[in-house]
């Protein structure tokens, strides 16, 4: 961690001590929570870690109110990226397409292309044609509402961003648009193109697969939904890429951003999970993390 003078050090201690909008019975026993509070490494107020699910059925997205009374304690709200910020989803279209000139043709057989097409004509009334050159990914992006049991589709950041605006918030992101695009091209265009022919061919499974892991997010057991990502086809191959070196980064970006502030950061909830989870790193650089009630 960084170096602080020892006069400084003294003065967050003692300010920390005044700065905790939770009691005793706020704070669990156990570990199963979404929302934890970090606090001591010389920070002069709290802030708080929330683990998020990116796609869900409207109606299921509740918040607390002690994760409301958290967002009120924060003078900022991070997430993995400013959504708020319009920049980002016109940047988005520039990162879109592969490289060199390729398309999904490239990627599959006649017959594959052929089911691909089929699907996209029967199941999403669309061309095929319209996203030939999108990285698979990207376009694997459009098969998640299909497996989901409701038609009022949100995200959870995005509740989370109306009440931050509803209490004049700042919205940050941990993450650029360039940074998050470069993710999918660290996993070759030939792995998406057959990650999504497998989600195609075997859509009940992810199906039951969806319906698992929301029940296992609103049980805010992490050990659970640490589990049932590892039971995810091809997760493990690329968690490097898309957990672990980017809990790694943000820790480092956290270092800096609350020992200057109260903030409220929402990341995925698989980013709390394990030894290189945001949890065992922010505790390894010195800081106390307490699971905090979240009905």
């Amino acid at each position: 961690m960084r170096y602080i003078s020892t006069f400084l050090f003294f003065i967050f201690c003692f300010c920390a001590a005044d700065a905790q909008p939770f009691s005793k019975k706020d704070i669990k026993k156990d570990d199963n929570s979404l929302l934890w509070e970090i606090s001591g490494g010389g920070l002069q107020k709290s802030s708080y870690l929330f683990g998020t699910f990116h796609l869900m059925c409207k109606d299921d997205i509740h918040f607390s109110n002690n994760l409301k009374k958290a967002l009120t304690a924060s003078e900022k709200l991070y997430l993995e990226m400013d959504l708020d910020d319009p920049s980002n989803t016109v940047g988005a279209l520039m990162f879109m397409n592969m490289k060199d000139g390729k398309t999904l043709r490239d990627f599959y057989t006649p017959e594959a292309y052929a089911r691909v097409k089929k699907f996209f004509y029967d199941s999403l009334k669309s061309s095929l044609q319209m996203f030939e050159r999108m990285k698979p990914s990207f376009v694997s992006a459009m098969l998640y509402p299909m497996m989901m049991p409701c038609k009022q589709i949100s995200g959870v950041e995005e509740s989370l961003m109306a009440l931050a605006k509803a209490q004049s918030l700042p919205i940050e992101g941990l993450e650029t648009i360039a940074f998050q695009a470069s993710l999918f091209d660290a996993i070759p265009d030939a792995e998406q193109a057959q990650a999504m022919l497998n989600t195609i061919d075997s859509l009940s499974y992810y199906k039951g697969y969806f319906v698992e892991m929301l029940k296992k997010y609103q049980s805010q057991n992490l050990k659970d939904i640490e589990a049932s990502f590892a039971t995810e086809p091809g997760f493990e191959k690329s968690k490097s890429v898309l957990l672990d070196n980017r809990n790694i980064n943000w820790v480092t970006q956290l270092n800096s951003i609350m020992k200057t502030q109260a903030v409220f950061i929402g990341v995925g909830a698989g980013h709390l999970c394990g030894n290189l989870g945001l949890i065992a790193l922010l505790r390894k650089e010195g800081y106390t993390l307490k699971a905090i009630v979240n009905e």
